[in-house]
């Protein structure tokens, strides 16, 4: 029987719980032995969840750490801005990480985690999860496979959602850039990594553009207050009405977001008092709505990325373009067509996965599985989102982001040019 692998869980929020829940699924071999985090309501709910000693449950990650190394792994799920600091401990005092992307919004952290990784031997792995969701995996064997020919172009898009957007990028923790992360960053290094992968060589320039344009004071309607559940007068219409989305029966992971405690009273409180009752044109959000970036990789392979809030659904489309044919699919409906050229005839592939679109399209477990795996395997494997390879993706965010403020095309190589700063460690 394969070896069962211990895991301690830095921060049980929402991410760290999805991660961390795979653990119920024995034939994974994982076992969480310990949990840290300040909020005392999710520490509970993992404490009982996974049956947790009151000793094994800590208030914070320095508490954990000055502990003897209690696990094989840690799972560091904390907010952006949360990421760096616990992980850099994580690896010097010996454990493997599983660590939620991005890695952090500082490009200089990202570079010294992957050399902290390689410095104490230790496996460090990237939840850019889509690269294990049969989707794109299906995606990626068909290109290696050239069954269009040599691949020349991307086009891929992320569809956001507008109720997405209005939940986590406008009232949520991901609507200020200074507080988590840009929004290239913090929603789309999935999509950078995915066509990091799929173009298979190095990005070399991105250049792009991107505005906050529509969730603005100027856009609210007329005599609309600062938070819906105070008298808007167009609540009857309005698709942000939050009332909605967080007071309704059963209102799954946004209302959890919006209040740790699900009874109505709280939620109503959360109203009143909370990010998440405030008219989305009302917010101090600064993260865009909408971008487009333009990339050229290795093989003068040209790629454009759009990220839109501006859709019905949350999905991703693309459409590659090769020497003999093009490839188009659709993941929320999990359909691939392949057309080559000259032949007259589309081959069409319906996916079906058991796991349906839970966790990223079945990417989630399949991720720990695999993460799990490379850790038995005492170093004679390694993971498709090890730190090494992910760090290309985050720079390709980081250049874009640049690209957009600045206005002007970035090279990647300019990172690898500047000055290293002095980090906390």
């Amino acid at each position: 029987m394969s070896k069962t692998v211990t895991v301690a869980l830095i921060g049980a929020g929402l991410r760290g719980m999805k991660y961390s829940g795979f653990s119920s699924q024995k034939s994974l071999g994982m076992q969480i032995v310990a949990v840290a985090d300040p909020d005392e309501v999710r520490r509970q709910r993992a404490q009982q969840q996974f049956g947790l000693a009151d000793e094994r449950c800590y208030a914070n990650w320095d508490a954990f750490f000055a502990e003897p190394r209690l696990a094989d792994a840690v799972f560091i799920c904390t907010r952006d801005r949360d990421h760096y600091i616990p992980a850099m401990k994580a690896l010097e005092c010996g454990y493997h990480v599983l660590l939620e992307k991005p890695m952090s919004p500082s490009w200089q952290e990202c570079m010294a985690l992957g050399k902290q990784a390689e410095k104490y031997d230790r496996k460090l792995t990237i939840c850019h999860v889509l690269r294990y969701a049969p989707f794109f995996v299906e995606i990626k064997r068909l290109l290696d496979e050239g069954r269009i020919g040599r691949l020349m172009s991307i086009q891929h898009n992320e569809n956001v959602g507008y109720w997405h957007q209005a939940h986590s990028y406008v009232r949520g923790y991901f609507s200020r850039s200074e507080d988590s992360s840009p929004m290239i960053l913090a929603k789309s290094c999935h999509d950078m990594d995915i066509m990091s992968w799929l173009a298979g060589g190095a990005c070399l320039s991105v250049a792009s553009y991107g505005h906050l344009s529509y969730f603005r004071p100027e856009n609210a309607p007329p005599g609309a207050p600062e938070r819906c559940i105070d008298g808007c007068p167009v609540e009857d219409t309005c698709v942000y009405y939050a009332p909605n989305t967080y007071l309704i029966e059963n209102g799954g992971w946004k209302a959890e977001a919006a209040s740790n405690d699900p009874s109505y009273e709280a939620r109503y409180r959360a109203m009143k008092e909370g990010p998440f009752g405030r008219c989305v044109f009302r917010c101090d959000n600064d993260v865009v709505d909408h971008q487009v970036v333009s990339m050229e990789f290795e093989n003068e392979i040209t790629a454009v990325f759009t990220m839109s809030a501006f859709t019905e659904n949350t999905s991703r489309t693309l459409k590659l373009m090769g020497t003999e044919g093009e490839l188009r699919a659709t993941m929320d409906t999990d359909e691939i067509e392949v057309r080559r050229f000259g032949s007259g005839s589309t081959e069409r592939i319906q996916l079906s996965t058991p796991d349906g679109h839970i966790g990223h399209g079945g990417g989630d477990s399949r991720l720990v599985k695999d993460f799990l795996d490379v850790i038995r395997s005492d170093g004679k494997s390694y993971s498709a989102t090890s730190a090494h390879a992910s760090i290309q993706s985050h720079l390709m965010a980081f250049a874009a982001e640049r690209s957009r403020l600045e206005k002007r095309m970035v090279r990647l190589d300019e990172f690898n040019q500047e000055p290293e700063r002095e980090l906390e460690h």
